[in-house]
């Protein structure tokens, strides 16, 4: 199998901006991907459950050895996509384990319990979304009953400490919390005390709202279902009054001392496409002049998370004191680009961005044995954790996480087969063929 990858890794992964793309290539690269997943590394994140950790959890495996939150809600939707929920569900439930009297819940749990960090931040806004989508695609909604009230209560949490008075939107305290841990569109360094109105926390947390209005519906709650379903149109509304500039025809995050939009261009303005925040026309022209611009988000390699023409744009490899999201490649901010993408038509465009990933992600496999987090925008360099890190063997220890949805992207494009977290009554929309 590797000599098979490393034959079509030879020839490099095209760094021009040319889209064309055969069906038998973009097959080919697919199944080879599918087979690398399926055969090794969908194995190397799942462990048994052990103390704290009453259920199988999901690691992002090599570098790091904990359960995360949004590792493990886009893992976890990998998993349903192949017929296998209960993985999701199990990351809910160990996460909902944690949640306290006051409704905080950590956004890392390790065997010895939860993991505070960041003060009083809790959970990246997955939560809900995350029992939807486990619910959704078992058919099995039963399982909430026990656990809806703590659900409430992480929302309530939420909006005592991260939700801004004045606009009803939300914010992170540093960007650390955000996940994008050294996102220029917002503060990274301690001493820097500025909090932004914040494109992705706020797109994320009326997801939670949908989500939860809609898992209270399933469970007889109407007046609860209708309470939450008013929350979420109510913030996507205020989502497009303060965060999106017509000006510049783009969302941005917003300085909460000043009111004002902070023009930077990176990977969580886009975060808001994908649900139906901006119309046909807004979403349009944005993915065009911004997403698609070889000068601005495109390289050859992926989609950056920062802006080329940004002052601060760099592709440094590093993963201590926080990973680079200043301009290398993310294989979860491509995905998440990706539903964006397919939700406003962009299908053709994701045809090129399936196969470019999928070369990567071979072609990285072929050399390691393992994946990386991130990719040199310029270069297609594998970035972080570095080659020096090996485990006691001096095997590469890499990492593999929710690059696993590179995988999701293809089977989109090739078996029209979208996973795209859609949030509905029904089941999910993300097929469940092996």
């Amino acid at each position: 199998m590797v000599s098979a990858i490393i034959s079509l890794a030879a020839a490099g992964c095209n760094s021009t901006m040319e889209n064309t793309v055969t069906d038998e290539e973009l097959g080919n690269v697919y199944q080879q991907l599918k087979t690398i997943y399926e055969d090794d590394l969908s194995h190397r994140v799942i462990l048994p459950a052990e103390g704290y950790l009453k259920y199988p959890y999901l690691i992002p495996s090599g570098y790091y050895k904990q359960m995360w939150d949004w590792d493990g809600f886009f893992m976890g939707n990998y998993f349903c996509s192949k017929g296998k929920p209960e993985y999701l569900r199990y990351w809910a439930l160990n996460l909902i384990e944690g949640i306290d009297e006051n409704g905080y819940v950590s956004g890392c749990a390790t065997t010895k319990g939860p993991r505070p960090i960041f003060g009083d931040f809790s959970m990246k806004p997955f939560l809900s979304q995350g029992v939807l989508l486990a619910s959704q695609a078992s058919g099995d909604f039963s399982w909430i009953e026990p656990y809806y009230d703590k659900l409430c209560l992480a929302l309530e949490y939420r909006e005592r400490t991260q939700q801004d008075e004045a606009t009803g939107l939300f914010f992170w305290q540093i960007a650390m919390q955000s996940g994008a841990d050294n996102n220029v569109a917002l503060n990274y360094f301690k001493e820097d005390k500025r909090s932004f109105l914040a494109c992705d926390a706020s797109a994320l947390q009326m997801r939670e709202y949908k989500a939860q209005a809609l898992i209270a519906g399933k469970l007889g709650r109407e007046e609860d279902s209708r309470k939450y379903m008013k929350k979420a149109e109510e913030l996507k509304e205020r989502i497009m009054e303060y965060l999106w500039c017509e000006e510049d025809g783009i969302f941005y995050n917003v300085d909460r001392e000043t009111g004002k939009h902070y023009r930077r261009v990176s990977y969580s303005c886009f975060v808001p496409l994908i649900d139906d925040i901006a119309s046909q026309e807004q979403a349009s022209s944005m993915i065009r002049r911004y997403l698609l611009d070889p000068s601005c988000m495109k390289s050859g390699y992926g989609f950056r998370s920062l802006s080329a023409k940004d002052p601060d744009y760099n592709n440094k490899n590093m993963i201590n004191p926080y990973s680079n999201w200043q301009g290398p490649v993310w294989p979860v901010a491509n995905y998440i680009y990706s539903i964006g993408l397919h939700r406003y038509g962009f299908d053709n465009e994701l045809r090129w961005l399936g196969l470019t990933l999928g070369k990567l992600m071979i072609e990285d496999y072929g050399k390691y044995g393992s994946l990386h987090e991130s990719y040199d925008a310029e270069t297609g360099a594998p970035l972080a954790p570095a080659d020096t890190y090996v485990d006691e063997d001096g095997r590469f220890i890499g990492f593999v996480s929710w690059n696993l949805c590179v995988e999701n992207i293809l089977s989109g494009v090739e078996n029209d087969d979208w996973m795209t977290l859609e949030l509905s009554e029904g089941e999910a929309v993300s097929g469940t063929s092996m």
